[in-house]
Order: C-alpha cells, then structure tokens, then sequence
C-alpha cells in the first residue's frame, strides 16, 4: 500500500496552538527544535525535529481542542529529559512509568496542553 501512495519518507506532525509565536519559542527552548519557517499571514510555521525529514508544523487556531495524536520522540535517558523538562517548568503528565524490558515513558504538554511523549526503548534487542 505505501508504495502504491508514494510516501517520499518526510513527516509533517501538524499540532494546533493557540499563540503562535508563544508555541514557537516553548518548542525551540524545551525541546530544541529548530525553526525552518513561519508564515505570520497563515497563522503556520515548520520546525525540524533532530529526526531525519521529521518536521513540526504549528498551526495557529482559535480554539485548541486536544487531539488524540500524540507526538512521541525517543530519547536517549528519559531520566536526564525529564530532569531538563522540571528545569525548564514544563507541566508533566505524572512519573516515568516503565514496562519492563521493553520502554519507559514520560508525557508532557505544550503550553495549549498539547499531549506530547518521550519514549526510552530498554529493549535488549
């Protein structure tokens, strides 16, 4: 089926925000995204992850409603990430909750409670 789509290997995760230029500075400062472009005209900008063709876009709207698409990044030690998070007075989504040999996780929001997730893969494969 993916071929027959064409898939070119880019994403393009879209999340809606309330304030734009709020949202672009909360994710360049607590997650380290880097803004490629922002269109002031269409309320939408892009943002490169650390992933290869794995981009942000934020889209300004005027009213959030919290989706059920949740953007999950994989980390390195979720522990330090989410030492780094409390540091930056990012709201969290409880405690790292660990299923044994396989991952831990750790939720998050953005400043419109955008739901957002950290994942440590401890597999052993």
């Amino acid at each position: 089926m993916g071929d027959a789509i064409g898939f070119d290997g880019g994403l393009t995760l879209s999340i809606p925000v309330s304030d734009l230029n709020r949202s672009v500075a909360w994710y360049q400062d607590v997650l380290g995204l880097k803004l490629i472009y922002q269109m002031d005209q269409l309320g939408w900008c892009e943002l490169a992850s650390p992933v290869a063709r794995v981009n942000v876009g934020l889209s300004q709207v005027e009213a959030v409603k919290r989706g059920e698409t949740t953007p999950t990044w994989g980390v390195s030690n979720i522990e330090a990430a989410r030492d780094a998070l409390v540091e930056k007075g990012v709201k969290l989504d409880g405690e790292v909750q660990v299923i044994d040999g396989m991952v831990k996780l750790l939720g998050l929001f953005d400043p419109d409670d955008n739901a957002i997730m950290l994942y440590q893969d401890i597999s052993e494969s």
